[in-house]
């Protein structure tokens, strides 16, 4: 080709007007999280797939939402409840198992899911351009169709077991119920993705995730009350931000417990200190994870 015909293409690429360019990231606070709302549909789409993906060619098809917090559900109830005996505050230990199962699961999968992004997407990740904040983002909109469907299912039995007389008390603290969930989308969110960054470099992380969710769980107040605590304790779950979002919700649908309004802030600053650190890591790593993955 001519060196005149190349200047000619390259006056008429100049002359163009681009409707996105992209520009890579300078440095640990340049997020434009607001580029996220532009691939909404991406989102939706990633959505769609991973929600059709958990129950396709399966039997049971989407019952599997509903099977695995009940069976988790009648597990605590027979072990805790039955052979243990570990008080549930007076109420009826089929609703107090399955309050806690309800919200710790949505909160478990986030964190599960999306501690494995950058490993699992790496793929996909080194075809195309997009932000990948945009994969965790869509694994937990996806869980929170999941709690809808469990949540759907304890409120059928809070009402079985209130119209048979148990002593059940919904208060105004219901109405904290979506900021509970965003909370635990954030903590969920950003601790995941946290470890997600640092898993591109050390694996181990991957096999322990699971184990040390579980461990979580059982320092978290879902298969006994915070009452059962004793008080000369409390400072240590102050520090689990899970132990004020349990107790919240527990108190809200079912009056037993307490709110302190002091654990909530801890709570919900410990969230938020999680969630920046975790987007930071994620936003520096994703430049370079190709060369490690």
């Amino acid at each position: 080709m001519k060196a005149a015909e190349i200047n000619r293409q390259m006056e008429a690429l100049q002359e163009e007007e681009w409707t996105k360019v992209i520009s890579p990231k300078k440095g640990w606070f340049d997020l434009n999280l607001l580029n996220l709302w532009n691939y909404r549909d991406l989102i939706m789409l990633f959505v769609k797939r991973d929600f059709t993906a958990f129950y396709k060619q399966t039997i049971l098809g989407p019952i599997w939402f509903l099977l695995q917090p009940l069976f988790t559900t009648i597990v605590f109830t027979v072990i805790f409840g039955r052979i243990a005996k570990i008080s549930t505050d007076g109420l009826p230990q089929m609703l107090f198992y399955m309050s806690g199962i309800v919200v710790w699961n949505y909160f478990a999968d986030c964190l599960n899911k999306t501690s494995d992004t950058f490993v699992s997407n790496a793929g996909i990740f080194g075809k195309v351009y997009f932000p990948r904040l945009t994969v965790p983002v869509s694994i937990v909109i996806t869980n929170l169709i999941t709690f809808s469907i469990q949540f759907s299912l304890f409120l059928v039995f809070w009402t079985y077991y209130y119209l048979n007389g148990a002593v059940v008390k919904a208060s105004l603290w219901s109405l904290l119920t979506p900021l509970l969930l965003i909370q635990m989308a954030a903590l969920g969110l950003g601790l995941g993705i946290l470890i997600s960054s640092l898993t591109t470099k050390y694996r181990d992380l991957r096999y322990v995730i699971g184990f040390g969710v579980q461990l979580w769980m059982y320092a978290t107040p879902i298969v006994y009350p915070m009452s059962q605590i004793p008080e000369k304790w409390h400072w240590i779950y102050v520090m689990n931000p899970m132990a004020s979002i349990v107790e919240t919700a527990r108190y809200a649908f079912l009056g037993a417990g307490a709110i302190r309004p002091m654990h909530m802030v801890i709570s919900l600053g410990m969230t938020t200190m999680v969630l920046i650190v975790g987007i930071l890591m994620f936003s520096r790593i994703e430049k370079t994870f190709m060369d490690t993955v």
